[in-house]
């Protein structure tokens, strides 16, 4: 199931048609994951929205996360041993040293980019929290399909995926909102998939 975040955008006077695109990858199969997002709009998250990035069977939940700017994400560690999240990424550097549970505060993205996430016990774990600077933005499913309600006209998409060769560097498509599903085939290849492997047994039991 997709999970789309609409939020009202005071950019755009004219109304907003929904719109089913699809995005596929230089051999025509479809991209899962991809973050998909309309371009040009500032709008910030509502101040009292709370996103979570969870830590389940060592390993980050979702293995993606979207959100618009000025999100703020919480970090629960639903794991029984403690982890240790942290972030060198330009659009956001931040460290959660170890623990149980959940921090008291959770981490404000202030800035647009894309933040790599890691945890210094477990070096196999990582995730990934996309910063979008508009609040009109999905993820695709296994059918690499996305549902977004975009204004009428031309308009200007993102789309990101974690398996870009640079990551920090989404591509953009020039589209027009005719009401029909439309597909977009990525202009470059995607790295094969990390096969991550975890250790049972650690020292923070």
């Amino acid at each position: 199931m997709i999970r789309i975040t609409v939020l009202l955008l005071l950019l755009f006077s004219q109304s907003l048609l929904a719109q089913q695109i699809q995005i596929v990858d230089k051999q025509n199969q479809p991209v899962k994951n991809a973050v998909v997002w309309l371009k040009g709009s500032k709008q910030l998250a509502a101040p009292d929205s709370h996103y979570t990035m969870s830590q389940k069977k060592r390993a980050f939940v979702p293995h993606v996360l979207a959100v618009p700017q000025g999100a703020n994400v919480e970090f629960p560690n639903l794991d029984s041993i403690m982890h240790h999240v942290y972030s060198f990424s330009k659009a956001k550097q931040f460290e959660l040293k170890l623990y149980h549970d959940k921090p008291e505060q959770p981490i404000n993205f202030a800035q647009t980019g894309v933040v790599e996430l890691g945890c210094n016990i477990h070096d196999w774990m990582l995730g990934y929290i996309v910063v979008v600077d508009g609040g009109i933005y999905g993820q695709t499913d296994e059918q690499g399909m996305v549902d977004l309600n975009l204004p009428d006209g031309t308009f200007t998409l993102a789309v990101w995926h974690d398996r870009f060769n640079d990551i920090s560097a989404p591509e953009t498509i020039e589209m027009t909102n005719n009401a029909k599903p439309l597909s977009y085939q990525l202009k470059q290849a995607l790295l094969p998939k990390l096969e991550l492997s975890s250790d049972e047994f650690d020292d923070y039991e």
